[in-house]
C-alpha cells in the first residue's frame, strides 16, 4: 500500500520548468493545491506555479532550456506550459502569464527552434517570445489609482508645507482648503479604486508638483508596454496585431485597442540588483566557513 502510494505521488508532481538562480527580497509560490510557500535560490519552479515578488524584490528564473525569466517587483506571474526535450522538437511549449507587473524575458534554446511557440499572455493581449530578449510591463487601472492615493498624500503634505512658508492667516486659509478639498479627492479616488478593481472604469490620474515640494516620478497609463533589446515580437489582441524588433517600444491600451509602436522609450525602467550580474552561486561564500563581504542577513 505504501509503494502504491508513493507511486501515485510521483506522477501528481507536477514538471519542473526551471530553477530559481538569484533573488534579492521574498519570492513567493502558489501551488496547483492552493498552498503558498517561499522560494529560495536552488528552488524548483514548477508548471502551474504562480509566482510573486514582494516590495522591492526581484527574483531570476533560469528555465531548462537555458531561457532566462527576471521577475521586477510588485509582479505576478504563472508559469502555465513548459514542454521541452532536447530529442523532441514537435512538442515544445512555453506559456507564461503576466497577471500584473514586470520582467525581463531572454530565450534559450526552444524558442531558437520553435519560434511561433513561445507565449506570454497579458490581459491586453498575446506576445509570441520567439527566442526575442524582452521587457514588458503590465500596469492595470487599479494599480494606478492606488499610486494616486498615495501621490494625493505628497500633495497634502506639500500643501502643508507651503503653508508653513507664509503668515499665520494664510497658513490658516490654506489648511483649512487643503483638508476639505484633499478629503474630497480622497473619496473620488477611493471610489475610483473600487471601480478599477472591478473592471468598471479605467483611471488615469497626473499630478503636478507645487515649487515646495520635490518632483514626483513620472506615472505611466495604464496598459502594456514592451521593449525589445534583441530579436523580435508580436503582439496581438482582438484588436489586431504588431510585429516590434530590436530597439523599438510598443504600447497597447487594452485588449480591444491595436498594439502601437511608440517613437521614444514610455518609461520602462529595468534595473537589476548588482548581485544578478555575478555567476549563478557566485552571491555564496568563497570557501567553506567563510562569509561573503556584504551581508544583508545571514539564516541559521
Amino acid at each position: 500500500m505504501l509503494t502504491l502510494m508513493s507511486a501515485a505521488t510521483w506522477v501528481q508532481a507536477a514538471p519542473v520548468a526551471g530553477t530559481v538562480i538569484h533573488l534579492s527580497g521574498p519570492l513567493f509560490v502558489k501551488k496547483l493545491d492552493g498552498s503558498m510557500r517561499v522560494l529560495g535560490e536552488q528552488s524548483g519552479v514548477e508548471v502551474g506555479d504562480t509566482l510573486s515578488t514582494q516590495g522591492k524584490g526581484y527574483a531570476q528564473v533560469r528555465l531548462r532550456d537555458d531561457s532566462l525569466l527576471t521577475l521586477q517587483p510588485e509582479t505576478v506571474l504563472s508559469v502555465d506550459t513548459f514542454a521541452y526535450d532536447a530529442a523532441s522538437p514537435a512538442a515544445d511549449a512555453v506559456v507564461f502569464t503576466l497577471k500584473h507587473g514586470g520582467l525581463r524575458s531572454d530565450g534559450g534554446l526552444l524558442g531558437k527552434r520553435s519560434q511561433d511557440r513561445s507565449t506570454l499572455i497579458t490581459p491586453n493581449g498575446r506576445i509570441g517570445l520567439q527566442s526575442a530578449s524582452v521587457v514588458v510591463h503590465y500596469q492595470p487601472a487599479a494599480v494606478v489609482a492606488m499610486r494616486a492615493s498615495s501621490r494625493l498624500k505628497s500633495l497634502a503634505v506639500g500643501l502643508a508645507s507651503s503653508a508653513g512658508q507664509a503668515d499665520a492667516s494664510y497658513s490658516a486659509f490654506v489648511a483649512a482648503v487643503s483638508a476639505r478639498y484633499v478629503y474630497r479627492l480622497g473619496n473620488v479616488l477611493a471610489s475610483a479604486e473600487s471601480w478599477a478593481a472591478q473592471g468598471r472604469a479605467s483611471l488615469t490620474v497626473m499630478f503636478v508638483s507645487d515649487p515646495f515640494s520635490a518632483p514626483l516620478p513620472p506615472m505611466r497609463v495604464p496598459g502594456l508596454y514592451v521593449q525589445v533589446l534583441d530579436g523580435q515580437i508580436n503582439v496581438t489582441n482582438r484588436g489586431g496585431t504588431q510585429d516590434l524588433i530590436t530597439g523599438q517600444f510598443g504600447f497597447t491600451a487594452s485588449n480591444t485597442t491595436p498594439p502601437l509602436v511608440v517613437p521614444n522609450d514610455p518609461g520602462i525602467l529595468f534595473t537589476l540588483p548588482v548581485s544578478f550580474s555575478q555567476p549563478d552561486g557566485a552571491t555564496g561564500a568563497t570557501s567553506k566557513g567563510s562569509v561573503p563581504a556584504a551581508v544583508d542577513c545571514q539564516v541559521r
